[in-house]
């Protein structure tokens, strides 16, 4: 890959982040107005270690779920690309 193709594709991954941060907020705005509850939760990775955080019980077992099945996934895809580089 040439530096024009990556700098495309990361242009492309911000511009499909903020998307998704516009249409959250536009469904939780709508929601506020129909008078439906917010639940939701979020994780920080730093390292191998998740710092998980929510507004209910369900929320936050849903998004530590989440992040640990993300940390082993990470992990192992650490090692194998540490065994196929040798």
């Amino acid at each position: 890959m040439d530096a024009n193709s990556l700098y495309a594709i990361g242009a492309i991954m911000i511009l499909a982040g903020i998307i998704v941060i516009v249409a959250a907020f536009a469904l939780l705005f709508i929601s506020h107005f129909k008078g439906g509850g917010v639940r939701g939760g979020g994780a920080l990775i730093i390292g191998p270690f998740p710092i998980v955080f929510g507004t209910d019980e369900k929320a936050v077992k849903a998004v530590l779920l989440l992040s640990i099945a993300l940390t082993a996934i990470l992990f192992a895809l650490f090692i194998t690309l540490h065994l196929l580089g040798r």
